[in-house]
């Protein structure tokens, strides 16, 4: 029964990829699209083989977990409607809705395993609580976010369908962490998604009810699910669109309002200390060393002052883009990521001799690195 329901719906979903617009409307062919789609099941399901059997090795035991929980929720759904209805909406800590930095007693923290552990549950309706099924459904709604991303980035690069198509769906890493069962392919699909809408709409200089929702559900899925993303992607937003205004200035804008970004992130505590976002920052990294400990990679701690932050700096982009480095591996995905970190040095130390010269859409280049650095630097930080 779990082998016929696991390729009823594979065929059924390797269909609706190829009839779909929103799919369709890429330019690939219908046997590119199911290829697509079927890598991200391969590495959904091999994400979840991992975390079985190798989950304490590698780290990854909460795919399984959540997996587990959904399972309850989806009981809970016959046995007490009412509960599984209204449960992800209640505040057992009293404030807990007020602390929406905080990792201790937050609302908000916990409504990230919370939301995914619903929509797991969700899954499990239609799959009868199989997890490669849920793999299936994930692999077709995740999908969204790389789709979204290829047809904003293959409009911008027009004739490098290759590598747009590669760097949007093919980094091994990539395809690995946002198939599995767990938030990150999600929390992509949602940057993709607004990315999406915002990229089209400026452009085309029309938005419609549809790209309104897409919007709205993109924004719905990083407040939900990582909610400090939405602190760093508002504002590049916010730069991109007034960028867009002035194309010929694009740098500059981004550059001065990352300065003003800078001086407001260290300053706004002097106005509320609701805003203190240094001791917010300080004390994710706090929370990380109490789960992790502070071993297997020594970690210099923050202090929230901005001297600390300049000398955390260098550690940092360390950290979040650097690493694994060759004597950090011990298993096989370790080293798979370290192969790959060297990789990406290779391709950017290339670009400095290869750079693309004809003309394309540099706002949105200038959203992407910006919001991607300030990225590296939060994930480098905590």
């Amino acid at each position: 029964m779990e082998y016929l329901l696991f390729v009823t719906y594979l065929v059924l979903f390797a269909w609706l990829i190829t009839k779909m617009k929103f799919f369709t409307r890429t330019g690939l062919t219908r046997s590119q699209l199911i290829i697509l789609f079927l890598l991200k099941i391969i590495a959904g399901i091999f994400y979840g083989w991992i975390g079985m059997y190798y989950g304490g090795l590698a780290k990854m035991v909460d795919t399984w977990n959540y997996h587990t929980q959904a399972i309850n929720e989806y009981h809970l759904l016959f046995s007490d409607p009412g509960e599984y209805l209204t449960n992800l909406f209640r505040d057992p800590y009293g404030d807990g809705v007020k602390k929406f930095f905080s990792t201790t007693n937050s609302y908000w923290n916990d409504l990230k395993g919370n939301v995914f552990i619903k929509f797991l549950s969700i899954l499990d309706i239609f799959s009868f609580g199989n997890y490669y099924v849920n793999v299936i459904f994930y692999s077709f709604i995740s999908l969204f976010g790389p789709v979204s991303l290829f047809r904003v980035m293959n409009d911008v690069f027009p004739n490098r369908k290759i590598p747009v198509l590669t760097a949007s769906f093919l980094i091994p890493s990539f395809l690995y962490w946002t198939s599995g069962l767990h938030k990150e392919g999600l929390i992509f699909t949602g940057i993709a998604l607004i990315i999406y809408v915002i990229y089209f709409s400026t452009k085309e200089k029309k938005i419609n009810i549809t790209r309104g929702i897409t919007l709205l559900i993109g924004l719905l899925l990083i407040l939900t699910l990582r909610n400090f993303i939405i602190v760093i992607l508002l504002p590049a937003i916010a730069t991109w669109l007034i960028a867009i205004r002035w194309p010929k200035y694009s740098l500059r804008i981004f550059a001065a309002a990352y300065l003003l970004f800078t001086v407001a992130f260290f300053t706004a505590r002097y106005v509320s200390p609701v805003f203190d976002f240094p001791q917010v920052v300080v004390n994710k990294q706090k929370e990380f060393f109490k789960l992790v400990g502070n071993s297997t990679v020594p970690m210099k701690e923050l202090d929230p002052t901005f001297s600390s932050f300049v000398k955390n700096t260098p550690q940092s982009i360390e950290f979040s883009a650097l690493r694994p480095h060759p004597s950090d591996v011990n298993h096989i995905l370790t080293l798979a990521a370290a192969v790959e970190v060297g990789f990406f040095i290779l391709l950017l130390f290339l670009l400095f001799f290869f750079r693309i010269k004809e003309s394309f859409n540099r706002t949105v280049i200038h959203f992407c690195i910006f919001f991607g650095f300030s990225m590296l630097l939060s994930i480098g930080f905590t």
